[in-house]
């Protein structure tokens, strides 16, 4: 690779903390932090370190369940017990300054009132850091504790979430950036020509506003998605400013990159104001042979029941402890769990020729994102041709065991990237939406009143 980037501008990084680590042993590895998930001194660290190396973003995913209902496997992984995200990000808010603060909260199971006022005041509590990840969930586990048999059809949770997301970002704008002038003099707290009222009614939602939160230092929290599926291509061109998305090949990335982009113009969106970040899952040597002796090293502490049981969940839920594991793995059925992932899956398997052994092992660690195992050098070779070649606008790093693989990434990666130019050195804005070069939005009712003034002129 070249010393420097013949792309203009330079990779976005994110950094996508689960409880201990990604590799679904990484509570057992020696150097982990075991009961991280519960220990906030563990989360700031970790913040504060992602900070340092001037990351965009912090990154936590979360499910309204805990993720297994298979006991003999769940109690062997570290998975059952961490904190509401949003919680954990307000009390983050106040140990850090710069870096991103993303959370994952779905669509099928909040009301929108709810999510807008959370995400607002979080954004208020970050001095303009905060970004919401709409999923619409995938599990039944999650559908069983809010009062439902099964969880809502696939089509019905897409579009469901487009009105949430209607509605969110209505009362969003309730509010215009100066409404609140609180002149003590004349006794005036707000603009009352500057308050707008959503009346929203659709499908889904019937909701009035307006939000009880002044607009907020973004305007928007930055809206990311995590869908690969049509619908959720379709509902990111809509809606996303970010996309974190599996991938394990680059041509598949550039495909999906300009298929994404190339739906954005008839939104009324231009191609830079979506950024799209691959999962990528590094496990970092001063030599190839270290690199891989560590990530064997986590293999080796993979019990065969946690791994089967992984590959089921992925799978939409299936059983597959009917089938030999050391069979091929049998064609998948859709279910009404995640699409994308389960033929992400299906097509690893097909096209490696992968066993159902094989498979979990494969996943254990990504979950089906892009495992890269080498030097700083190699790693940050591969970070740069994805991005370079249009298969990716930056990276979630999801590192293998916690507090340590992010570390290494912080200290042997982030430096080479900085040499080539694809990475800043320092901060030169304040808010997430300036580290992702992103737009503030227009209040949308200020933009309709200049908009008919201008027609009534």
């Amino acid at each position: 690779m070249s010393a420097a980037s013949r792309r203009p501008g330079q990779l976005s990084l994110g950094a996508f903390l689960m409880e201990t680590g990604h590799h679904i042993a990484a509570w057992r590895h020696p150097d982990a932090h075991a009961a991280g998930g519960l220990d906030f001194a563990h989360y700031a660290e970790l913040a504060q370190t992602a900070e340092r190396a001037k990351f965009d973003a912090i990154f936590f995913a979360d499910s309204v369940s805990v993720r297994d209902t298979h006991v003999p496997s769940l109690s062997r992984t570290a998975r059952a017990d961490h904190f509401e995200p949003i919680t954990l990000l307000a009390a983050l808010s106040v140990v850090t300054q710069h870096i991103g603060l993303i959370a994952t909260v779905s669509t099928s199971f909040n009301e929108p009132y709810n999510v807008a006022r959370k995400f607002a005041s979080l954004d208020y509590l970050s001095g303009g850091s905060s970004g919401w990840n709409l999923v619409t969930s995938s599990t039944e586990t999650e559908a069983h504790n809010f009062s439902l048999d099964k969880h809502l059809d696939h089509a019905v949770r897409y579009e469901r979430a487009k009105e949430f997301y209607d509605v969110v970002s209505g009362l969003w704008d309730s509010w215009e950036d100066d409404a609140f002038v609180r002149d003590k003099a004349s006794g005036i707290y707000f603009d009352p020509e500057k308050l707008h009222t959503l009346n929203y009614r659709g499908k889904h939602f019937k909701v009035r506003g307006p939000l009880n939160v002044a607009r907020s230092p973004q305007g928007w929290p930055v809206v990311v998605q995590a869908g690969a599926s049509e619908a959720g291509r379709e509902l990111a061109a809509q809606t996303a400013e970010v996309i974190f998305v599996a991938h394990q090949t680059l041509d598949e990335a550039k495909q999906f990159y300009r298929d994404v982009k190339g739906r954005l113009a008839r939104y009324g969106r231009r191609p830079e104001h979506l950024k799209i970040m691959p999962g990528i899952f590094p496990v970092i040597g001063r030599t190839q042979e270290e690199a891989q002796e560590k990530f064997d090293a986590l293999q080796a502490l993979i019990h065969p029941s946690v791994g089967l049981q992984l590959l089921s969940n992925m799978s939409g839920g299936l059983d597959l402890s009917q089938y030999p594991v050391d069979g091929p793995v049998p064609d998948l059925p859709e279910t009404n769990g995640g699409k994308s992932r389960q033929r992400l899956l299906l097509d690893l398997a097909r096209r490696d020729n992968l066993t159902i052994r094989d498979l979990y092992l494969r996943i254990a660690g990504a979950r089906g994102h892009q495992q890269v195992i080498g030097t700083p050098q190699s790693i940050a070779d591969q970070l740069q041709q994805w991005y370079e070649e249009e298969g990716a606008d930056g990276f979630n790093i999801m590192s293998p065991w916690l507090p340590g693989g992010l570390n290494e990434f912080a200290q042997y990666v982030v430096p080479e990237l900085q040499r080539r130019g694809l990475f800043r050195t320092e901060y030169t804005g304040r808010t997430l939406r300036e580290h992702l070069g992103l737009p503030r939005p227009a209040n949308r009712f200020a933009t309709q009143q200049e908009d008919a003034l201008r027609v009534a002129s």
